[in-house]
Protein backbone atom coordinates (compact mmCIF):
# COMPACT_ATOMS: atom_id res chain seq x y z
CA UNK A 1 0.00 0.00 0.00
CA UNK A 2 1.14 3.54 -0.45
CA UNK A 3 2.20 5.46 2.42
CA UNK A 4 -1.01 8.03 1.85
CA UNK A 5 -3.46 5.12 1.84
CA UNK A 6 -5.65 5.06 5.01
CA UNK A 7 -9.64 5.50 5.22
CA UNK A 8 -10.67 8.70 7.66
CA UNK A 9 -14.12 7.71 9.66
CA UNK A 10 -16.90 9.66 7.98
CA UNK A 11 -19.76 9.98 10.34
CA UNK A 12 -16.98 9.71 13.14
CA UNK A 13 -15.18 12.91 12.23
CA UNK A 14 -18.83 14.33 14.69
CA UNK A 15 -16.54 13.30 17.59
CA UNK A 16 -19.63 12.57 19.86
CA UNK A 17 -21.91 9.68 19.64
CA UNK A 18 -24.54 9.69 21.76
CA UNK A 19 -27.75 7.45 22.52
CA UNK A 20 -27.49 5.99 19.16
CA UNK A 21 -26.70 8.70 16.89
CA UNK A 22 -23.80 11.38 16.04
CA UNK A 23 -23.20 14.65 17.61
CA UNK A 24 -21.45 17.78 16.57
CA UNK A 25 -20.58 19.33 19.48
CA UNK A 26 -22.85 22.41 20.21
CA UNK A 27 -19.97 24.58 20.50
CA UNK A 28 -18.73 23.93 16.44
CA UNK A 29 -15.19 23.33 18.30
CA UNK A 30 -12.77 21.10 16.56
CA UNK A 31 -9.94 19.82 17.40
CA UNK A 32 -6.78 18.90 14.89
CA UNK A 33 -5.20 15.47 14.45
CA UNK A 34 -1.77 15.46 14.02
CA UNK A 35 0.24 12.65 12.27
CA UNK A 36 3.41 12.88 14.11
CA UNK A 37 5.83 10.79 11.96
CA UNK A 38 4.64 13.79 9.34
CA UNK A 39 4.10 17.05 10.97
CA UNK A 40 0.67 17.21 9.24
CA UNK A 41 -2.43 17.46 10.00
CA UNK A 42 -4.66 14.40 9.18
CA UNK A 43 -7.72 15.78 9.75
CA UNK A 44 -10.43 17.78 12.24
CA UNK A 45 -12.86 16.30 14.85
CA UNK A 46 -15.63 17.54 17.13
CA UNK A 47 -14.16 19.13 20.35
CA UNK A 48 -17.10 18.14 23.09
CA UNK A 49 -17.31 19.70 26.26
CA UNK A 50 -19.37 19.14 29.46
CA UNK A 51 -22.60 20.09 27.51
CA UNK A 52 -21.92 16.74 25.33
CA UNK A 53 -20.81 14.66 28.73
CA UNK A 54 -24.47 15.60 30.14
CA UNK A 55 -26.34 14.81 27.36
CA UNK A 56 -24.34 11.22 26.93
CA UNK A 57 -24.67 10.30 30.81
CA UNK A 58 -27.96 10.72 30.26
CA UNK A 59 -28.51 8.77 27.85
CA UNK A 60 -27.06 5.92 29.36
CA UNK A 61 -28.77 6.49 32.26
CA UNK A 62 -31.96 6.01 30.19
CA UNK A 63 -30.87 3.27 29.14
CA UNK A 64 -28.96 1.34 32.02
CA UNK A 65 -31.70 -1.07 33.38
CA UNK A 66 -32.72 -2.13 30.17
CA UNK A 67 -29.10 -3.29 29.47
CA UNK A 68 -28.90 -4.79 32.82
CA UNK A 69 -31.65 -6.80 32.61
CA UNK A 70 -30.64 -8.34 29.23
CA UNK A 71 -29.23 -12.07 29.97
CA UNK A 72 -25.46 -11.83 29.89
CA UNK A 73 -25.10 -13.94 26.88
CA UNK A 74 -27.10 -11.32 24.78
CA UNK A 75 -24.44 -8.88 25.91
CA UNK A 76 -21.70 -10.91 25.61
CA UNK A 77 -22.57 -11.68 22.10
CA UNK A 78 -22.79 -8.03 20.48
CA UNK A 79 -19.36 -7.80 21.83
CA UNK A 80 -18.26 -10.51 19.75
CA UNK A 81 -20.07 -8.80 16.77
CA UNK A 82 -17.87 -6.21 17.19
CA UNK A 83 -14.78 -7.98 17.76
CA UNK A 84 -15.61 -10.40 14.61
CA UNK A 85 -16.38 -6.84 12.81
CA UNK A 86 -12.78 -4.73 14.16
CA UNK A 87 -11.20 -7.81 12.93
CA UNK A 88 -12.95 -7.73 9.17
CA UNK A 89 -11.86 -4.33 9.10
CA UNK A 90 -8.44 -4.46 10.89
CA UNK A 91 -6.09 -3.47 8.14
CA UNK A 92 -7.79 0.10 7.79
CA UNK A 93 -8.74 0.60 11.07
CA UNK A 94 -4.50 0.08 12.00
CA UNK A 95 -3.64 2.09 8.85
CA UNK A 96 -5.57 5.18 10.52
CA UNK A 97 -4.12 4.12 14.15
CA UNK A 98 -0.40 3.91 12.96
CA UNK A 99 -1.23 7.72 11.58
CA UNK A 100 -2.10 9.01 14.22
CA UNK A 101 -0.31 7.40 17.14
CA UNK A 102 2.42 7.24 15.44
CA UNK A 103 2.78 3.35 15.82
CA UNK A 104 4.81 1.54 13.59
CA UNK A 105 1.70 -0.38 11.14
CA UNK A 106 4.35 -3.36 10.69
CA UNK A 107 5.20 -4.20 14.37
CA UNK A 108 2.85 -1.98 15.99
CA UNK A 109 -0.48 -0.99 14.77
CA UNK A 110 -1.64 -4.05 13.05
CA UNK A 111 -1.39 -6.15 16.22
CA UNK A 112 -2.84 -3.64 18.57
CA UNK A 113 -6.17 -3.97 15.78
CA UNK A 114 -6.28 -8.02 16.18
CA UNK A 115 -5.17 -7.66 19.82
CA UNK A 116 -8.10 -5.12 20.58
CA UNK A 117 -10.46 -7.50 18.64
CA UNK A 118 -9.17 -10.42 20.39
CA UNK A 119 -10.49 -8.34 24.07
CA UNK A 120 -13.71 -7.88 22.48
CA UNK A 121 -14.11 -11.47 21.39
CA UNK A 122 -12.66 -12.83 24.86
CA UNK A 123 -14.96 -10.41 27.17
CA UNK A 124 -17.93 -11.39 24.78
CA UNK A 125 -17.20 -15.55 25.21
CA UNK A 126 -16.85 -14.92 29.18
CA UNK A 127 -19.78 -12.23 29.78
CA UNK A 128 -21.90 -15.62 31.10
CA UNK A 129 -19.03 -16.09 33.54
CA UNK A 130 -21.21 -13.60 35.79
CA UNK A 131 -21.84 -16.00 39.01
CA UNK A 132 -23.01 -15.52 42.50
CA UNK A 133 -22.46 -17.40 45.58
CA UNK A 134 -24.66 -19.75 47.94
CA UNK A 135 -24.30 -18.85 51.50
CA UNK A 136 -25.31 -22.10 53.67
CA UNK A 137 -26.84 -20.63 56.66
CA UNK A 138 -28.63 -23.85 57.81
CA UNK A 139 -32.29 -24.77 57.21
CA UNK A 140 -35.12 -22.52 56.88
CA UNK A 141 -32.42 -19.83 55.68
CA UNK A 142 -31.63 -19.14 51.83
CA UNK A 143 -28.70 -16.56 51.52
CA UNK A 144 -27.32 -15.78 47.94
CA UNK A 145 -25.54 -13.54 47.08
CA UNK A 146 -25.34 -11.84 42.85
CA UNK A 147 -23.29 -9.64 40.74
CA UNK A 148 -24.93 -6.52 40.26
CA UNK A 149 -23.19 -3.51 37.60
CA UNK A 150 -22.54 -0.34 39.06
CA UNK A 151 -24.63 1.78 36.24
CA UNK A 152 -23.18 4.47 34.33
CA UNK A 153 -19.38 4.07 33.83
CA UNK A 154 -17.22 7.31 32.56
CA UNK A 155 -13.59 5.88 30.92
CA UNK A 156 -10.72 7.68 29.64
CA UNK A 157 -8.03 6.57 27.46
CA UNK A 158 -4.44 7.58 26.12
CA UNK A 159 -2.73 8.08 23.17
CA UNK A 160 -0.07 5.19 23.60
CA UNK A 161 -1.98 2.79 22.78
CA UNK A 162 -5.68 3.59 21.98
CA UNK A 163 -7.48 1.00 20.51
CA UNK A 164 -6.52 -2.06 22.59
CA UNK A 165 -7.19 -0.08 25.99
CA UNK A 166 -10.66 1.36 24.49
CA UNK A 167 -11.24 -2.18 23.36
CA UNK A 168 -10.42 -3.38 27.04
CA UNK A 169 -12.82 -0.97 28.97
CA UNK A 170 -15.47 -1.05 26.36
CA UNK A 171 -15.50 -5.06 26.90
CA UNK A 172 -15.53 -4.57 30.23
CA UNK A 173 -17.93 -2.16 30.99
CA UNK A 174 -20.74 -3.34 29.04
CA UNK A 175 -19.89 -7.18 30.07
CA UNK A 176 -20.53 -6.73 33.21
CA UNK A 177 -23.96 -4.65 31.87
CA UNK A 178 -22.84 -1.43 32.88
CA UNK A 179 -23.53 1.62 30.27
CA UNK A 180 -20.38 3.41 29.08
CA UNK A 181 -19.47 6.87 28.24
CA UNK A 182 -16.09 6.48 26.51
CA UNK A 183 -13.26 10.05 26.27
CA UNK A 184 -10.73 9.03 23.96
CA UNK A 185 -7.53 10.49 23.78
CA UNK A 186 -7.57 14.02 21.79
CA UNK A 187 -4.16 13.53 20.26
CA UNK A 188 -5.15 9.60 18.77
CA UNK A 189 -9.33 9.32 18.51
CA UNK A 190 -9.59 8.29 15.21
CA UNK A 191 -8.95 4.53 15.72
CA UNK A 192 -11.44 4.34 18.25
CA UNK A 193 -14.03 6.61 16.14
CA UNK A 194 -13.89 4.19 13.24
CA UNK A 195 -14.46 1.83 15.99
CA UNK A 196 -17.67 3.21 17.36
CA UNK A 197 -19.06 3.26 13.47
CA UNK A 198 -18.66 -0.52 13.36
CA UNK A 199 -20.38 -0.77 17.03
CA UNK A 200 -22.95 2.18 15.91
CA UNK A 201 -26.11 -0.25 14.71
CA UNK A 202 -25.12 -3.21 17.16
CA UNK A 203 -25.97 -2.05 20.71
CA UNK A 204 -29.30 -0.40 21.55
CA UNK A 205 -28.92 3.69 21.92
CA UNK A 206 -27.06 5.28 25.10
CA UNK A 207 -25.56 1.72 26.33
CA UNK A 208 -22.21 2.94 24.41
CA UNK A 209 -21.42 6.36 24.09
CA UNK A 210 -18.23 8.22 23.11
CA UNK A 211 -17.45 11.86 23.44
CA UNK A 212 -14.40 13.29 21.88
CA UNK A 213 -12.73 16.33 23.54
CA UNK A 214 -9.79 17.87 25.40
CA UNK A 215 -9.11 15.93 28.80
CA UNK A 216 -9.18 19.38 30.94
CA UNK A 217 -12.72 19.69 29.46
CA UNK A 218 -14.37 16.55 28.17
CA UNK A 219 -12.49 14.46 30.34
CA UNK A 220 -12.22 16.38 34.13
CA UNK A 221 -16.50 17.08 33.33
CA UNK A 222 -16.62 13.27 33.19
CA UNK A 223 -14.45 12.72 35.91
CA UNK A 224 -16.59 15.06 38.26
CA UNK A 225 -19.75 14.07 36.76
CA UNK A 226 -22.42 13.21 39.87
CA UNK A 227 -24.34 10.79 37.31
CA UNK A 228 -20.94 8.23 36.78
CA UNK A 229 -20.49 5.74 39.67
CA UNK A 230 -17.49 4.61 38.58
CA UNK A 231 -14.36 5.90 36.51
CA UNK A 232 -11.94 3.77 34.73
CA UNK A 233 -8.91 6.14 33.80
CA UNK A 234 -5.33 5.06 32.14
CA UNK A 235 -3.04 7.85 32.03
CA UNK A 236 0.05 9.57 34.17
CA UNK A 237 -0.08 9.45 37.64
CA UNK A 238 -0.35 12.90 37.45
CA UNK A 239 -3.73 13.42 36.20
CA UNK A 240 -4.83 9.70 37.47
CA UNK A 241 -4.36 11.57 41.12
CA UNK A 242 -6.99 14.41 39.92
CA UNK A 243 -9.46 11.93 38.63
CA UNK A 244 -9.26 9.98 41.89
CA UNK A 245 -10.03 13.31 43.67
CA UNK A 246 -12.80 13.84 41.64
CA UNK A 247 -14.19 10.81 42.64
CA UNK A 248 -13.44 10.79 46.28
CA UNK A 249 -15.61 13.93 46.21
CA UNK A 250 -18.98 11.96 45.67
CA UNK A 251 -17.13 7.70 46.78
CA UNK A 252 -17.42 7.04 43.17
CA UNK A 253 -15.90 4.02 42.05
CA UNK A 254 -12.10 3.94 40.80
CA UNK A 255 -9.57 2.08 38.68
CA UNK A 256 -6.63 3.70 37.99
CA UNK A 257 -3.79 2.15 35.69
CA UNK A 258 -0.90 4.81 35.60
CA UNK A 259 2.61 5.14 35.21
CA UNK A 260 5.68 2.96 36.10
CA UNK A 261 9.69 2.66 35.87
CA UNK A 262 9.63 -1.04 35.36
CA UNK A 263 12.88 -3.06 36.75
CA UNK A 264 14.23 -5.61 34.40
CA UNK A 265 16.79 -7.86 35.96
CA UNK A 266 19.28 -10.26 34.85
CA UNK A 267 20.55 -12.81 36.49
CA UNK A 268 24.23 -15.10 35.11
CA UNK A 269 22.24 -17.83 34.24
CA UNK A 270 20.28 -15.99 31.88
CA UNK A 271 23.15 -14.81 29.62
CA UNK A 272 24.73 -18.51 28.78
CA UNK A 273 26.35 -18.91 25.11
CA UNK A 274 22.78 -20.22 24.50
CA UNK A 275 20.75 -17.94 25.80
CA UNK A 276 22.35 -14.53 25.80
CA UNK A 277 20.61 -14.01 21.93
CA UNK A 278 17.20 -14.57 23.57
CA UNK A 279 18.13 -12.45 26.89
CA UNK A 280 19.09 -9.63 24.72
CA UNK A 281 16.04 -9.58 23.03
CA UNK A 282 13.97 -9.98 25.70
CA UNK A 283 15.49 -6.95 26.67
CA UNK A 284 14.79 -4.84 23.93
CA UNK A 285 11.10 -6.15 23.92
CA UNK A 286 10.57 -5.49 27.62
CA UNK A 287 12.00 -1.72 27.17
CA UNK A 288 8.96 -1.26 24.39
CA UNK A 289 11.69 0.08 22.07
CA UNK A 290 9.18 -0.75 18.94
CA UNK A 291 6.79 1.27 20.45
CA UNK A 292 8.97 4.42 21.11
CA UNK A 293 9.07 3.53 24.80
CA UNK A 294 5.55 5.07 25.36
CA UNK A 295 4.31 2.80 27.64
CA UNK A 296 3.60 2.02 31.08
CA UNK A 297 4.83 -1.47 31.35
CA UNK A 298 8.04 -0.51 29.62
CA UNK A 299 11.27 -2.01 31.71
CA UNK A 300 12.82 1.27 31.22
CA UNK A 301 15.40 0.17 34.70
CA UNK A 302 17.91 -2.40 33.24
CA UNK A 303 19.76 -4.19 36.28
CA UNK A 304 22.03 -6.49 34.48
CA UNK A 305 24.93 -8.43 36.79
CA UNK A 306 28.17 -6.92 37.14
CA UNK A 307 29.81 -11.12 35.70
CA UNK A 308 27.71 -10.73 32.82
CA UNK A 309 27.44 -7.10 31.62
CA UNK A 310 30.43 -7.39 29.08
CA UNK A 311 28.34 -10.30 27.43
CA UNK A 312 24.97 -8.70 27.60
CA UNK A 313 25.07 -5.21 26.80
CA UNK A 314 26.80 -4.88 23.90
CA UNK A 315 24.59 -6.94 22.21
CA UNK A 316 21.38 -5.40 23.43
CA UNK A 317 23.18 -1.56 22.22
CA UNK A 318 23.35 -3.99 18.86
CA UNK A 319 19.81 -5.04 18.46
CA UNK A 320 18.61 -1.67 19.57
CA UNK A 321 20.77 0.12 17.30
CA UNK A 322 19.54 -2.08 14.29
CA UNK A 323 16.38 -1.50 14.58
CA UNK A 324 14.44 1.60 11.81
CA UNK A 325 13.12 4.25 12.84
CA UNK A 326 10.54 5.66 10.01
CA UNK A 327 7.33 6.56 9.51
CA UNK A 328 4.67 5.14 10.89
CA UNK A 329 3.34 3.71 7.81
CA UNK A 330 6.35 2.63 6.40
CA UNK A 331 6.56 -1.31 5.70
CA UNK A 332 10.06 -0.81 6.60
CA UNK A 333 9.90 1.01 9.93
CA UNK A 334 10.30 -0.79 13.34
CA UNK A 335 10.26 2.23 15.30
CA UNK A 336 7.92 5.21 14.29
CA UNK A 337 6.92 8.79 15.80
CA UNK A 338 6.74 9.47 19.22
CA UNK A 339 2.78 10.99 19.98
CA UNK A 340 3.59 14.75 19.60
CA UNK A 341 5.81 17.96 20.12
CA UNK A 342 5.34 18.29 23.93
CA UNK A 343 6.35 14.72 24.67
CA UNK A 344 9.38 14.60 22.25
CA UNK A 345 10.69 17.94 24.02
CA UNK A 346 10.08 15.98 27.50
CA UNK A 347 12.46 12.68 26.11
CA UNK A 348 14.82 15.20 24.64
CA UNK A 349 15.36 17.09 28.11
CA UNK A 350 15.59 13.87 30.49
CA UNK A 351 18.71 12.50 28.10
CA UNK A 352 20.32 16.41 27.87
CA UNK A 353 19.97 16.36 31.56
CA UNK A 354 21.82 12.78 32.04
CA UNK A 355 24.06 13.67 29.32
CA UNK A 356 24.87 16.67 31.17
CA UNK A 357 25.49 14.79 34.37
CA UNK A 358 28.03 12.72 32.81
CA UNK A 359 26.40 9.93 31.63
CA UNK A 360 27.50 7.80 29.10
CA UNK A 361 25.64 6.30 25.38
CA UNK A 362 26.19 3.16 24.93
CA UNK A 363 23.48 3.70 22.08
CA UNK A 364 21.72 6.77 20.95
CA UNK A 365 21.93 10.42 21.34
CA UNK A 366 20.32 12.93 22.90
CA UNK A 367 17.36 13.62 20.33
CA UNK A 368 17.32 17.09 18.72
CA UNK A 369 14.45 20.02 18.10
CA UNK A 370 12.89 19.23 14.86
CA UNK A 371 10.70 20.48 12.43
CA UNK A 372 9.72 16.96 10.84
CA UNK A 373 8.49 14.16 12.36
CA UNK A 374 9.43 13.11 16.25
CA UNK A 375 11.34 10.23 15.62
CA UNK A 376 14.13 9.96 18.84
CA UNK A 377 16.24 6.60 18.04
CA UNK A 378 16.57 3.74 20.85
CA UNK A 379 18.85 4.99 23.71
CA UNK A 380 20.98 2.96 26.34
CA UNK A 381 22.84 5.28 29.17
CA UNK A 382 24.50 3.76 31.83
CA UNK A 383 27.40 5.25 34.33
CA UNK A 384 24.14 6.39 36.60
CA UNK A 385 22.59 5.34 39.05
CA UNK A 386 19.37 4.79 40.79
CA UNK A 387 18.94 8.25 42.43
CA UNK A 388 19.02 10.14 39.20
CA UNK A 389 16.32 11.82 37.87
CA UNK A 390 16.02 9.88 34.24
CA UNK A 391 16.51 6.42 36.25
CA UNK A 392 13.23 7.59 38.83
CA UNK A 393 10.90 9.23 36.46
CA UNK A 394 8.47 8.08 33.65
CA UNK A 395 10.53 9.20 30.68
CA UNK A 396 8.09 7.36 27.89
CA UNK A 397 10.46 7.00 25.74
CA UNK A 398 12.75 5.06 24.50
CA UNK A 399 15.34 5.60 26.72
CA UNK A 400 16.67 2.44 28.98
CA UNK A 401 18.61 3.17 32.31
CA UNK A 402 21.39 0.54 32.60
CA UNK A 403 22.93 -0.68 36.32
CA UNK A 404 25.61 -3.34 36.88
CA UNK A 405 24.53 -5.09 40.12
CA UNK A 406 26.49 -7.80 42.34
CA UNK A 407 24.43 -8.12 45.73
CA UNK A 408 21.16 -9.60 45.42
CA UNK A 409 19.55 -7.42 48.59
CA UNK A 410 20.76 -4.37 47.27
CA UNK A 411 19.75 -4.70 43.57
CA UNK A 412 15.69 -5.95 45.47
CA UNK A 413 15.85 -2.62 47.60
CA UNK A 414 17.08 -0.41 44.33
CA UNK A 415 14.35 -2.23 42.21
CA UNK A 416 11.98 -1.64 44.57
CA UNK A 417 13.03 1.63 45.33
CA UNK A 418 10.53 3.82 43.48
CA UNK A 419 6.49 4.90 43.95
CA UNK A 420 6.23 3.12 40.62
CA UNK A 421 4.99 -0.78 41.02
CA UNK A 422 2.98 -1.91 37.41
CA UNK A 423 5.66 -4.50 36.08
CA UNK A 424 8.28 -6.00 36.51
CA UNK A 425 10.85 -8.36 34.31
CA UNK A 426 13.20 -11.08 35.89
CA UNK A 427 15.97 -13.19 33.16
CA UNK A 428 16.77 -16.27 35.00
CA UNK A 429 16.24 -20.12 34.03
CA UNK A 430 16.63 -21.03 37.85
CA UNK A 431 13.72 -21.99 39.72
CA UNK A 432 14.64 -20.52 43.22
CA UNK A 433 15.82 -17.90 41.70
CA UNK A 434 12.66 -16.81 40.00
CA UNK A 435 10.41 -17.90 43.01
CA UNK A 436 12.26 -15.64 45.14
CA UNK A 437 12.47 -12.59 43.27
CA UNK A 438 8.82 -12.80 41.84
CA UNK A 439 8.27 -12.53 45.65
CA UNK A 440 10.67 -10.05 46.31
CA UNK A 441 9.53 -7.29 43.61
CA UNK A 442 6.97 -4.81 44.12
CA UNK A 443 4.85 -5.07 41.06
CA UNK A 444 1.61 -6.24 40.40
CA UNK A 445 2.80 -7.87 36.49
CA UNK A 446 5.95 -9.96 36.43
CA UNK A 447 7.25 -11.50 33.31
CA UNK A 448 10.18 -14.34 33.42
CA UNK A 449 12.21 -15.05 30.65
CA UNK A 450 10.05 -12.41 28.30
CA UNK A 451 9.48 -8.92 27.49
CA UNK A 452 5.73 -9.52 26.49
CA UNK A 453 2.57 -7.57 26.33
CA UNK A 454 -0.80 -8.44 28.13
CA UNK A 455 -2.75 -11.10 27.12
CA UNK A 456 -6.78 -10.70 27.77
CA UNK A 457 -7.68 -13.42 30.30
CA UNK A 458 -5.10 -12.49 32.36
CA UNK A 459 -4.99 -9.79 36.03
CA UNK A 460 -3.34 -6.28 34.92
CA UNK A 461 -2.30 -4.04 37.34
CA UNK A 462 -0.34 -2.18 39.45
CA UNK A 463 0.15 -1.16 43.09
CA UNK A 464 1.81 1.98 44.59
CA UNK A 465 1.59 4.91 42.40
CA UNK A 466 0.64 2.97 39.53
CA UNK A 467 -3.09 2.39 40.14
CA UNK A 468 -5.85 0.45 41.87
CA UNK A 469 -7.90 -2.63 40.82
CA UNK A 470 -7.08 -4.77 37.65
CA UNK A 471 -8.21 -5.03 33.62
CA UNK A 472 -7.87 -7.66 31.47
CA UNK A 473 -9.51 -10.27 32.87
CA UNK A 474 -13.32 -11.68 33.98
CA UNK A 475 -12.42 -11.39 37.42
CA UNK A 476 -10.92 -8.11 37.34
CA UNK A 477 -14.23 -6.95 35.56
CA UNK A 478 -16.32 -8.33 38.36
CA UNK A 479 -14.35 -7.30 41.02
CA UNK A 480 -14.05 -3.54 39.39
CA UNK A 481 -17.23 -3.05 37.67
CA UNK A 482 -19.81 -4.57 39.43
CA UNK A 483 -21.07 -5.02 43.46
CA UNK A 484 -21.76 -8.26 45.51
CA UNK A 485 -25.69 -7.85 46.79
CA UNK A 486 -26.95 -10.50 49.21
CA UNK A 487 -30.29 -11.62 49.22
CA UNK A 488 -31.60 -13.90 52.40
CA UNK A 489 -34.96 -15.33 52.45
CA UNK A 490 -36.59 -17.20 55.40
CA UNK A 491 -38.27 -20.31 54.01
Amino acid sequence: MALLDYTLPTKGLAGCFIDGAWHWPASGEKLAVENPSRRSTICEVGRGTATEIDLAVAAAHRARHAWAARPAAERGAMLTELGNRLAANAEDVARILAAESGNAIRTQSRGEAMGAAGVLKYYGGVAGEQKGETLPFGPGLMSYSTREPLGVVGSIIPWNSPLQLGAVKISMALATGNCLVLKPAEDAPLAVLKLMELAADIFPPGVFNVVTGLGEEAGAALAAHPGISKISFTGSSEVGKLVAHSAADRIANVTLELGGKSPCVIFPDACTPERLDATAQGVVNAMRFARQGQSCTAGSRLFVHKSVWDDLMPLVAEKSAAMTVGDALDEDSDIGAVVNAERYGEICAYVAEAEAQGATFLTGETPKATDKGFHPIPTILTGLDNSWRIAREEVFGPVLVAIPWEDEADMIEQANDTHYGLAAFIFSHDLSTVVRMTRALDAGWVQVNQGGGQIPGMSYGGIKQSGMGSEYSIEGALEAYTFRKCVTVAL
